[in-house]
């Protein structure tokens, strides 16, 4: 995006660079009840999540119970970040629940790994999703039909009880890697094209 040879399709969301938490704090001291509070806090709003669509349109996700109104979800490159709910669901959640409606009932080879300290959560597995790519596609990727997994960190902030920040690292790469697009050769091509030689 930065060299003007963005080589996938333009994100929904707005680009920006994450910044740092809003609190400008850090980890600590450490409060192990308090850590386990914001930990659970996060496991039952994915609980959540993952019932829509098979139990429910969007309320059965609960978001409003878990986020807070003005939250900030940073996104990768590739989707961008959003700001509340109205904006996470136009920039993220619908396009990826409209590709990928399966998402959550395909545990089989996939991990995860939770970590809390006070007020922030973070959840990995390499990978730690898997879906069908069908539907209406995802991120001007077709819909294959094809099951793909997703390699992923997120980070959340909590704060008076809600999710405040949201910061989401996806290997967009790998996903298009597993559908046969090498966005590295297309960034190569755009970039000779441009001048970049």
């Amino acid at each position: 995006m930065q060299a003007g040879v963005w080589p996938m399709v333009p994100q929904l969301g707005r680009f920006c660079h994450a910044p740092a938490p809003m609190t400008q704090d850090g980890l600590g001291p450490h409060d192990p009840s308090l850590s386990a509070v914001s930990a659970q806090h996060v496991i039952d709003m994915l609980t959540a999540m993952v019932r829509h669509p098979s139990q429910g349109g969007p309320e059965v996700m609960e978001l409003e119970r878990f986020w807070h109104p003005d939250f900030m979800w940073y996104g990768p490159a590739g989707i961008g970040t959003a700001r509340g709910v109205e904006e996470f669901r136009r920039f993220h959640q619908i396009p990826f629940l409209n590709a990928m409606p399966d998402r959550g009932q395909h545990p089989e080879g996939t991990v995860h790994h939770f970590m809390a300290e006070g007020a922030y959560v973070g959840v990995t597995g390499w990978p730690n999703m898997q879906q069908t790519l069908s539907g209406d596609g995802w991120l001007g990727l077709p819909p294959t039909g094809q099951r793909i997994t997703l390699r992923s960190l997120d980070f959340w902030r909590l704060e008076d009880g809600l999710i405040r920040e949201n910061w989401v690292l996806v290997d967009l790469l790998d996903v298009y890697a597993q559908i046969g697009v090498d966005v590295f050769a297309r960034m190569k091509e755009l970039a000779w094209s441009r001048g970049y030689r």
